[in-house]
């Protein structure tokens, strides 16, 4: 979210875009991160509070590639996180954004998924704890064939909708009927660079899957970054978009989230205004 990393866009997107859910990214790894400035959680902790104020769920998310690597690292930052924030029920915990295709369920991502889900657990019993699966989060069969031990864990799966087709939903399938929950922490209308062909096609493939389903969504992202998975065109302004100031897909994810999310509306597509 960058500069809209505040309580004023936050509360435009409850109120407008009748978002229920905020997912707060936490850079890790690279230059800036919370390995080099741990200082960087304190705007997390602005938000999260912000998300509680107002009535929203809240996905703190440990945002690496490499979080096994260092996981003294995670077990620091989500002892904090779970000690502070334990008692609400409405925050998430998301520990390990996206393992890569080469960091293996069993002898990596699991292993460090149990330790930080102990460290959590030793201040809080029972909120929702959402772990990353191989391959970007998309191998959840994996995940499903070893699950953790747990009462309250779901698993990441991602997608970019014009990259990740049906050979993805029957991946995701296969899992769900192993038994587990899925989360989808993160998505995007177009291909997996966060750029490249706007689908509002495949995107609506994936929106009767997950409905299907029943399984939650956060896209990627609130951003004025000049690429196709942006909400926002380049504008300075914190809230009050009007539709002109909103990027194809930014469009496309305000209808359905008031479609979705405004029981008059459920099951049409609304004429939005502004």
């Amino acid at each position: 979210m960058g500069q809209y990393y505040n309580e004023q866009t936050l509360t435009w997107l409850r109120d407008d875009w009748k978002c229920t859910i905020i997912r707060l990214a936490m850079g890790v790894d690279e230059e800036g991160g919370y390995k080099e400035n741990p200082q960087e959680i304190y705007k997390i902790m602005d938000m999260v509070d912000a998300a509680i104020n107002l009535g929203m769920y809240v996905i703190i998310d440990y945002h690496s590639h490499h979080a096994h690597k260092n996981p003294d690292l995670a077990i620091k930052f989500f002892s904090i996180m779970a000690k502070k924030y334990g008692k609400y029920p409405n925050v998430i915990y998301e520990i390990y954004n996206e393992p890569l295709q080469n960091t293996y369920w069993k002898s990596s991502i699991k292993p460090y998924a149990e330790k930080v889900i102990k460290a959590i657990r030793e201040h809080d019993p029972d909120n929702i704890i959402v772990v990353g699966t191989r391959q970007w989060s998309q191998m959840v069969s994996e995940a499903a064939a070893d699950p953790i031990q747990d009462p309250n864990i779901a698993y990441t799966l991602h997608f970019y909708a014009v990259s990740h087709g049906q050979y993805l939903r029957d991946e995701a399938e296969k899992a769900l009927k192993m038994g587990v929950a899925l989360f989808v922490t993160e998505f995007g209308t177009c291909d997996y660079s966060g750029n490249g062909k706007f689908g509002p096609e495949e995107t609506d493939e994936w929106f009767e899957f997950l409905d299907k389903y029943k399984i939650s969504w956060c896209n990627w992202s609130v951003a004025n970054k000049k690429e196709t998975a942006s909400i926002l065109l380049p504008v300075s302004d914190l809230s009050h978009w009007a539709e002109t100031d909103l990027t194809p897909s930014g469009q496309y994810i305000r209808d359905e989230l008031i479609r979705k999310n405004t029981p008059l509306l459920k099951g049409k597509k609304p004429k939005v205004q502004n």
